[in-house]
């Protein structure tokens, strides 16, 4: 029996109108909050104001208005001087997402991706041509992928190019340890992304392994031996790797752990691999990577996608490989990216390959019927009055249990270029 089987039609009724006024109770509390942030950078430029040309007392003077908020509000002046500055911000050098936050077009959640995205724009000219673009696509997207085609986006506004900016960036590089609560501690590392997303791939793939071969449990502090999350499966093994250079404490009976590697996936336009041109290839269609790092995963590679697309929409056209395996799954990933449910962004790879139309009622298996679902929304859309159906072109239509429709179409490739009379097809 499927959720909701035996809802009546005045429940349903009743869960629509539930839908329509938490939409309006949203938009109304961001664009509220739009109103807030206003007010404090007026704070900071009131500050400023008074502290006149005095350099000496700028910062005395945002202190004391600080103060006074938050003697107001009963919080820590240090937390509001820290919201000044973050509104300031966004108030000055990112006013079309303060607008379209204020007018409830967007959401909070959308305005810091946008501006996390888009901070190092120094030109006025670039940063209002990329909100216009990234505004337009998050009128109709979750945060998570306003996140990842925002930082797509940025880079075409970026006057130096990722691979000079990430020479710079990789002197950054670093591992540091902060002390926890309860003889805990984190350990952080910054480095390269390819790098770091590969080890984490590799740990959760010998983690995976762990939890179904069954390897040997490690007792913990007080010496008990328990089930353990994938998580913490995944910190005890960095930890073993970091510690003796082998997963010794995990290690199953094949001895095979140590032999699993990680795996990322890199999309390279191809004038960037044949090194004609700087476009940023892309990591897990996410995280942009600097064209040497993208070459040298090209050239390392055992076999490596081709990933053809329109030259107009980006939509992928064909995929295909020197040594053919499994090329509707690789045309399917590199098309998704991410699971099809509107505002879900969890990578295609994470995924379920699912027959939009049940293979058992006669649906094919071909581009057209298969889409990548993660487990969450796979069980969904099976066992719940949830519904799809694709349109073609890669668009999936969601229908909802009170009857609304939601399409969600896929990512558009970063092998496009785009100018001003060829628009993104967001």
């Amino acid at each position: 029996m499927t959720a909701l089987a035996n809802a009546t039609v005045e429940q349903v009724s009743t869960l629509a109108g539930l839908t329509e006024v938490l939409v309006e109770v949203d938009r109304t509390l961001n664009g509220l909050l739009a109103v807030k942030e206003g007010v404090l950078a007026l704070g900071s430029r009131l500050a400023l104001d008074m502290a006149g040309d005095d350099d000496d007392h700028g910062d005395l003077s945002l202190r004391a208005v600080a103060a006074e908020f938050a003697a107001a509000l009963r919080v820590s002046d240090r937390t509001v001087q820290a919201r000044m500055a973050e509104a300031e911000v966004k108030v000055t050098r990112f006013p079309g997402v303060w607008r379209a936050q204020g007018e409830g077009r967007i959401g909070a959640g959308h305005a810091r991706a946008i501006l996390d995205a888009g901070m190092h724009l120094d030109d006025e000219v670039s940063r209002e041509a990329y909100v216009e673009k990234v505004v337009a696509f998050a009128e109709t997207e979750s945060p998570n992928r306003v996140g990842r085609m925002a930082r797509r986006v940025a880079e075409c506004f970026q006057p130096r190019t990722l691979d000079d900016r990430h020479r710079e960036a990789r002197r950054e590089r670093r591992v540091w340890v902060t002390d926890a609560a309860d003889g805990m501690a984190r350990l952080g590392l910054l480095g390269p992304a390819a790098l770091v997303h590969g080890v984490f791939s590799r740990l959760t793939a010998m983690a995976e392994k762990v939890q179904v071969d069954g390897a040997p449990e490690r007792a913990d502090a007080a010496g008990s031996v328990h089930d353990r999350r994938i998580d913490e499966v995944r910190c005890d093994l960095a930890l073993d790797l970091l510690l003796s250079g082998a997963p010794s404490g995990h290690e199953t009976a094949e001895g095979m752990l140590a032999a699993i590697a990680g795996r990322v996936s890199v999309t390279v336009p191809v004038l960037t691999l044949m090194g004609v041109d700087e476009t940023p290839a892309e990591l897990d269609g996410a995280v942009p990577v600097d064209a040497a790092t993208a070459r040298r995963l090209a050239g390392a590679a055992s076999g490596w996608d081709r990933i053809l697309t329109h030259p107009l929409t980006g939509g992928v056209l064909a995929v295909d490989r020197y040594r053919p395996s499994a090329d509707l799954i690789r045309h399917l990933t590199a098309r998704d990216q991410r699971c099809r449910f509107p505002g879900c962004g969890r990578a295609a790879v994470d995924c379920d390959l699912d027959h939009t139309t049940d293979a058992a009622l006669g649906g094919p298996t071909t581009a057209e019927n298969l889409g990548d679902v993660c487990r969450r929304h796979h069980v969904l859309k099976h066992h719940s009055p949830w519904r799809v159906e694709q349109l073609g072109g890669g668009l999936f239509a969601w229908t909802s249990p009170t009857g609304k429709v939601y399409i969600d179409r896929p990512p558009a490739q970063n092998t496009v270029t785009f100018t001003e009379e060829d628009p993104p097809p967001f």
